[in-house]
């Protein structure tokens, strides 16, 4: 069984499957409302080396998270294509 990692840990290009989403309330919400449901399969894009946003590539977009929102999404890492 793999480990859940939070998605503010993958490289870019890493490919990951929402597990989990930690947060509640409205960022918890508006994170659904974005894409990121259990299941939901998607890329990391590009990731800012200084602790700046992550862009996420979900539901066939491309969104910009904060590095804080990622820490509270647990993903499984995909291997090969997302």
């Amino acid at each position: 069984m793999e480990v859940p990692v939070r998605l503010s840990e993958l490289p870019a290009g890493g490919c990951f499957r929402v597990e989990r989403i930690l947060l509640a309330r409205e960022v918890g919400k508006r994170l659904a409302d974005m894409g990121f449901n259990e299941g939901r399969r998607g890329v990391v894009v590009r990731r800012q080396l200084s602790g700046g946003p992550l862009q996420v590539g979900i539901l066939g977009g491309s969104v910009l998270i904060r590095r804080s929102e990622a820490e509270g999404i647990e993903v499984g890492v995909l291997e090969g294509r997302c």
